[in-house]
C-alpha cells in the first residue's frame, strides 16, 4: 500500500520517516519530496508498504502526531 504523509517538519528527513515507519511493519519504498532548485523538503512524502495490515496500522498509529514539532497527517495515497 502507498500512504501519504503531509505536514512534515522541513526538518525531518526521509531516514528518519523510514525509521517512524519501520516500527509498523516492512517499508518497501520511502520517497521524501525535494523542492528541485533548494533541495528543501516539501513537507510530504510517500511510503510504501506491503502488508495492507501493518500499513492500515502504521495510518491508525501515526495520524494525527507530533514528529519534529509537526503533527503529521498519514492517508492512503490516491492511487
Amino acid at each position: 500500500m502507498k500512504l501519504l504523509v503531509r505536514n512534515l517538519a522541513r526538518t525531518t528527513s526521509e531516514h528518519d520517516i523510514r525509521t517512524l515507519f519501520s516500527a509498523h511493519g516492512k517499508v518497501t519504498n520511502c520517497n521524501l519530496v525535494l523542492d528541485k532548485e533548494t533541495g528543501q523538503s516539501k513537507g510530504f512524502a510517500f511510503v510504501e508498504m506491503p502488508d495492507e495490515a501493518e500499513a492500515k496500522t502504521a495510518i491508525t498509529a501515526l495520524n494525527q502526531t507530533s514528529v519534529d514539532k509537526s503533527k503529521i497527517r498519514v492517508k492512503l495515497a490516491d492511487a
